[in-house]
């Protein structure tokens, strides 16, 4: 990965660690994990890379919490009853016989 230099404390940081879509070699993740956890939270998701090839992505606990509970619905409906907390509870669904009533025309 290409990497420029911070003018303001020399250091080597990756080209692209101002957009979202950031990728960070694994030693520069893990000397400035807090800059990397900090740019997850604030700008997006961080890949975190491994002799050049995608490893992992760093994402805020909210975004985390958004993929799972999409991952959590139900395919049908089907599916959904199956998921209720009230699935195999017996209810009493028989009603009382009713005659009705006599009317006069």
């Amino acid at each position: 990965m290409p990497k420029a230099l911070n003018k303001s404390n020399r250091r080597a940081i990756p080209a692209n660690s101002r957009n979202a879509n950031a990728a960070w070699q694994i030693q520069t993740a893990k000397a400035r994990f807090s800059e990397v956890f900090r740019m997850a939270r604030t700008e997006g998701p961080q890949r975190i890379t491994r002799q050049g090839k995608e490893a992992v992505v760093m994402i805020s606990d909210e975004q985390y919490d958004r993929l799972i509970a999409k991952s959590r619905q139900p395919k049908s409906i089907v599916q959904f009853f199956r998921q209720s907390p009230l699935y195999g509870v017996e209810l009493d669904l028989e009603r009382d016989k009713d005659a009705g009533r006599d009317i006069e025309l």
